[in-house]
């Protein structure tokens, strides 16, 4: 009995560390976290123009932007865990599609796959000074999401300028997801690769949306988890078929990782 109550002592002494922990965090995010993120931003965006200035992209992006994830992850603290790294092939380019859950996805995937990314994002960033003009000079793909076709032309003939070994992320549900279920998965990145004959490459973000939800301001410390699935090869048929095929069959490997979360240990989805 008295071991039991020096536990559930223990317990309760945690647990009133944690909720002060969390109470006062708010001052570390708005004093500490956010100023030092942006100054690594700006400081990191410079570097990055000027290493891309002298053609060393691959390096600016693997040696400066994902030590700015690396860097955001440590000071959030946001606790990583990796499964499936060894789907990675550090030679081979991939259309690399992941769920959508937090803003967090991006120093998460950014900062801990070990890829030579580049992203697809909407043209309002490209407004944003020295992350636009970083992400530029990288070789990050800005796109008109209200031209569709315009939109497949630009990101085809950037991908087709990429050296091997790079990948380009997509978020195929367009945005985040408000209740952490996947929303529709839009097509583009399955044409992209159809149409390069580039396998997809998928992955699962777990764990983000907790740390900060969609439409929030306000960030939690916590653990993410991402999943790197195997590559999946676009299949035979028509472009449609192929395409359709593609989107399905990376849709399911998402998913079942998020249905297991949510189930929790030994739970049923």
């Amino acid at each position: 009995m008295e071991e039991s109550g020096r536990i559930d002592s223990g317990s309760r002494a945690a647990g009133a560390f944690e909720h002060w922990l969390l109470a006062f965090y708010p001052l570390w995010q708005w004093l500490v976290l956010i100023p030092a993120a942006a100054v690594f931003t700006v400081v990191g965006a410079l570097a990055a123009m000027g290493m891309c200035a002298f053609g060393l992209q691959r390096q600016a992006n693997l040696g400066v932007a994902a030590r700015w994830a690396r860097f955001i992850a440590y000071m959030t603290p946001m606790r990583v865990e990796i499964e499936g790294a060894e789907h990675i092939d550090p030679g081979q380019s991939y259309v690399v599609v992941a769920n959508h859950q937090s803003q967090y996805d991006i120093p998460l995937i950014y900062g801990f796959c070990g890829l030579d990314l580049r992203w697809v994002m909407k043209a309002e960033i490209g407004k944003l000074p020295f992350i636009a003009q970083g992400c530029r000079a990288i070789g990050h793909i800005f796109i008109d999401r209200g031209n569709p076709d315009q939109a497949r032309e630009a990101i085809n003939s950037a991908v087709g300028r990429l050296p091997p070994g790079t990948g380009v992320l997509f978020f195929p549900e367009g945005t985040r997801s408000r209740t952490g279920e996947l929303i529709k998965f839009r097509k583009g990145a399955f044409r992209v690769a159809v149409d390069r004959n580039l396998p997809v490459l998928p992955m699962t973000v777990i764990g983000t949306r907790e740390m900060l939800p969609p439409g929030s301001f306000r960030i939690r410390p916590g653990c993410a988890r991402l999943v790197v699935h195997p590559p999946i090869q676009p299949g035979a048929g028509t472009v449609d078929e192929a395409v359709t095929e593609l989107c399905s069959r990376t849709r399911a490997a998402i998913a079942a990782p998020l249905a297991q979360h949510r189930a929790g240990p030994g739970g049923e989805a």
